[in-house]
């Protein structure tokens, strides 16, 4: 097994958090009609924080909902045989609000082409952003972020690895070589 090469710390992604805030307070001019979603796992702890830098510039939080797209994936059947559906929360009306979709890693595109189909169940937003703290190339579908914490240039063969405090020991992201 490869040694991971570090790419964020912890610090680096306290600040892509904040200036992924601003970037989409200054996009949607402010709070209005905003509502925060995040992709489990990780993007859900993302966009919590995203919710908690929102709050600390504006003063109130714009609703957070959680999504599990386990249901919409194209590749359910190779995941697993038995998969772990964690459940979908969103209390909000998703009708005309502007949606600020998290998750932690942009790939192949597949992930948020699920997320999207999930999303639009709830029924119709104003808009859909779509805001992740890396982006890693090797798209397979045109699905592009509207807010990126930070690109990184990989191989195929890498994977990219988000540590988030509320799931392992600190924040971080390494990049290593996939396993054969």
């Amino acid at each position: 097994m490869s040694r991971p090469r570090a790419v964020l710390g912890p610090r680096e992604i306290r600040w892509a958090i904040a200036r992924l805030a601003h970037q989409i307070l200054e996009a949607n001019r402010g709070l209005e009609n905003l509502a925060v979603v995040g992709i489990r796992t990780r993007g859900e702890f993302l966009a919590r924080r995203m919710v908690d830098e929102i709050a600390r510039i504006e003063g109130s939080a714009p609703p957070l909902g959680l999504l599990d797209i386990t249901l919409y994936r194209d590749d359910l059947q190779s995941v697993a045989k038995q998969p772990i559906v964690k459940g979908t929360e969103i209390l909000f009306d998703v009708e005309e609000s502007v949606v600020l979709l998290v998750d932690d890693v942009l790939y192949t595109g597949r992930t948020v082409r699920a997320a999207l189909d999930a999303l639009i169940d709830f029924g119709r937003p104003k808009r859909i952003y779509l805001s992740v703290l890396v982006d890693r190339g090797h798209r397979e579908l045109p699905i592009a972020a509207d807010f990126v914490g930070e690109t990184i240039a990989t191989a195929d063969d890498e994977v990219v690895e988000v540590h988030l405090s509320e799931m392992n020991e600190e924040d971080g992201v390494t990049v290593r070589r996939r396993e054969s």
